[in-house]
């Protein structure tokens, strides 16, 4: 953390914070509210289940679409103007969420919601942190993203209340509000767009340290990482991106549809700490996966993730009992936050940061068709087995299990060889 060259904490730990604090608003009024919106949305009339379901699958197609063009800025423009412009657009769209009244309006409101928070969320935040660190670039990458399991621990329980004691017409704007205040202030009092930006380099290194960091006189050869035309002709990278659309398919299903599940079971204050189980255990999951990764292969830490988030989704399609329940939500909490985490970091960790927002931009926009089907078809599986949650969370460790079996297709993660 500590610089060589002035003994002062790199700047770099400053932007981990800064991201840490942003995807804290950003998971927590989107990623992990989802299933606060589903529920109040299926109450009105005009809505189902299914459809409001449908809705949150279009939020993550249209967010994953619109990631490949934030990849381009963030690569050639400041990301601080996009994170902004994604926030105001994410206001807007919460302000007007509880307002629709036709499924036409609802759809178009999570499609802008989705473009919203693809520009001021995980591909600008994750890009950052990769441009800032080499060394420490799992920590910084586990530390920062802790912020997105923050938001379901702190953000989320908020907004139970605030829709159960002000109603979801009041309630949503002043959640857009608070996407807003979170996200825009932090952006540009701390992030920086490089090292280079303030005069720093790579890890706070001296220069010839750095030097050989950004692969500039690497005795290896070569710059730190590999091209998008590269990284498109090996296995691996289609690899991942298949098996992070069905791994995506059963966690964000999951998470989706975690309120129903736990409501079915518990009274409304007890659903309020009990949905509170996931985001913790993903946090504590992710900040012991941020020092695991550090000591073992990331590749066997990832597989020994996806085994467990299979097993956790039967743990809570299997007829629970409380006990049961929270279990099953802690150990796929565990999951969630690691899972999220691993998919940037084997990007950087495989390909480098040379091409990494266009890389992760595609992988991301394919686990994106995974994050749209599946809130989907658990509500229709839902709907199908007279509203009952257990067949929908088998149908999630299904896909939990495929994708387990095609990232081990994938074969060995070999860093920055153009044969992966």
């Amino acid at each position: 953390m500590i610089t060589e060259e002035t003994g002062q904490i790199y700047y770099g730990w400053k932007i981990v914070g800064a991201i840490f604090v942003l995807l804290t608003f950003t998971s927590g009024l989107s990623f992990y509210n989802h299933a606060i919106y589903l529920n109040a949305l299926a109450e009105q009339p005009a809505f189902t289940v299914s459809i409001a379901s449908t809705a949150v699958s279009i939020f993550f197609l249209t967010g994953g679409i619109t990631g490949l063009f934030v990849a381009k800025w963030v690569e050639s423009y400041d990301p601080r103007i996009c994170i902004t412009a994604g926030a105001i657009v994410s206001f807007c769209s919460l302000s007007v969420l509880a307002h629709v009244t036709t499924t036409a309006q609802l759809f178009i409101v999570y499609g802008v919601f989705g473009a919203g928070f693809s520009a001021s969320s995980l591909i600008p935040a994750t890009t950052l942190v990769a441009k800032w660190f080499k060394r420490r670039r799992a920590m910084a990458l586990s530390v920062a993203s802790t912020g997105l399991s923050l938001g379901g621990v702190i953000i989320t329980p908020l907004s139970i209340l605030m829709v159960e004691s002000l109603g979801f017409e009041i309630a949503s704007p002043l959640l857009g509000v608070v996407y807003l205040l979170g996200v825009i202030p932090v952006a540009w009092v701390y992030l920086r767009v490089s090292p280079e930006s303030i005069g720093l380099r790579l890890d706070g290194e001296k220069p010839q340290a750095a030097s050989l960091s950004l692969g500039e006189e690497s005795p290896e050869g070569g710059e730190d990482g590999l091209f998008f035309r590269e990284v498109i002709r090996g296995k691996f990278f289609w690899a991942i991106s298949f098996a992070y659309i069905f791994l995506m398919a059963a966690q964000v299903g999951g998470i989706a549809h975690q309120y129903g599940l736990v409501r079915e079971q518990l009274s409304e204050a007890e659903t309020a700490i009990a949905v509170a189980i996931l985001p913790v255990f993903s946090i504590l999951g992710r900040l012991t996966g941020g020092w695991i990764v550090d000591q073992m292969s990331i590749r066997k830490f990832a597989i020994i993730m996806m085994i467990l988030q299979a097993s956790s989704l039967i743990i809570l399609s299997s007829g629970f009992s409380v006990i049961t329940l929270c279990f099953g939500l802690a150990i796929f909490g565990a999951t969630v936050g690691n899972l999220l985490m691993l998919q940037p970091l084997l990007i950087a960790e495989a390909f480098g940061v040379k091409d990494y927002a266009r890389i992760f931009s595609v992988t991301n926009l394919m686990s994106s068709w995974g994050t749209a089907l599946g809130p989907a078809i658990l509500g229709l599986v839902y709907a199908a087995n007279s509203n009952s949650y257990q067949p929908s969370y088998v149908v999630a460790a299904v896909s939990g299990i495929i994708g387990l079996g095609l990232f081990l297709l994938g074969g060995p993660l070999l860093k920055h060889s153009k044969s992966l």
